[in-house]
């Protein structure tokens, strides 16, 4: 029940989430001036082994569906035979592997665009027959295991979460905009200041977010030491020309300090509360444990900043050890 719950309700949980927040800001708890957002990669459920290239993928899906055909044919044969709730056991399963090949191989040419892109063979592309969307990434512990990558967006003052997304990328770059967008139809206001650390600044994130917020972000060290970073170039838009020259004033330096007080503690929390290694496959129910991590952590935000909403009175004498 709890599985098919969070495959399929999706919806509900971001639903819930908006709900959350909304009741909060309502309470007068979250102000929504300053937002951190960071991103988690946590391991997917799939093996290593899974992986294989595209030549082994259709060699795999060849096999496959032979066996589905044989299956198919034995059932027609006899369907009334001793064995054919077994066969028919069997042939779900072939089917689902089958099923399972042809995500892969649907997985390959945007893996071998990335290759490309890092300057690699695309032909070394490999994706998972175990689970399609995962992929490998590097970790904390500098190690490459197949993993998903959890973005999300806190208030740095409450740090409620604001935003969920799960990506299939392992680096941050491109997801700045998109969680700017869902954070503001969310709240139905886009927060002033926007933090966020080195992964995330390409110029191009930079200029499409800079009507609705302002990006505080470490400027890239240059290759040439004597070069100041945060002198405007001649190709730089106003935005990213304003950005450089930003992160050079105290005021900035003090604000971004928010930046791994707010993210980084928050990541944390959740993998104390067990969100080391995913249990789900696919990137709908991967989101859709994203989502309930980030209400549970919500709960216990407002356990200690408007305890009147979730039952316990106006103080927070009474909760002290669950206010993490």
């Amino acid at each position: 029940t709890l599985a098919d719950f969070r495959s399929q309700e999706g919806d509900a949980l971001d639903e819930l989430l908006t709900d959350s927040v909304a009741s909060l800001m309502a309470a007068g708890a979250v102000k929504l001036k300053t937002v951190a957002q960071d991103g988690m990669r946590v391991r997917a459920s799939a093996g290593a082994a899974s992986f294989r290239r595209e030549e082994r993928l259709k060699a795999c899906l060849e096999t496959a569906r032979q066996q589905v055909a044989t299956l198919k044919a034995q059932l027609a044969d006899d369907p009334a035979d001793k064995s054919a709730r077994k066969q028919a056991a069997q042939l779900r399963a072939v089917s689902e592997r089958e099923a399972r090949i042809e995500a892969a191989l649907a997985r390959q040419p945007e893996l071998a665009a990335i290759k490309k892109k890092q300057g690699k063979k695309p032909e070394e592309a490999r994706s998972s027959t175990t689970d399609a969307d995962a992929t490998i990434m590097k970790m904390g512990d500098g190690g490459f295991r197949p993993a998903y990558n959890l973005q999300f967006a806190t208030d740095a003052e409450s740090q409620v979460v604001f935003g969920v997304e799960v990506v299939t990328a392992g680096t941050d770059q491109g997801q700045l905009s998109p969680m700017v967008e869902q954070v503001s139809e969310r709240c139905g206001q886009t927060p002033e200041n926007w933090l966020v650390d080195g992964g995330y600044p390409g110029h191009g994130q930079i200029d499409a977010v800079a009507e609705n917020t302002t990006v505080y972000a470490p400027v890239p060290k240059a290759k040439d030491p004597k070069t100041d970073v945060h002198q405007p170039k001649a190709k730089d838009s106003p935005a990213v020309a304003q950005w450089r020259e930003r992160m050079n004033s105290d005021e900035a330096k003090a604000l971004y300090k928010d930046r791994a007080a707010t993210a980084e503690c928050v990541n944390a929390l959740a993998r104390n509360r067990g969100l080391n290694r995913l249990l789900v496959r696919g990137l709908k129910r991967v989101k859709g444990v994203a989502l309930l991590f980030a209400l549970a952590h919500n709960v216990m935000r407002a356990a200690t900043l408007a305890p009147e909403l979730v039952g316990l009175g106006t103080g927070t004498s009474a909760v002290p050890q669950m206010a993490g």
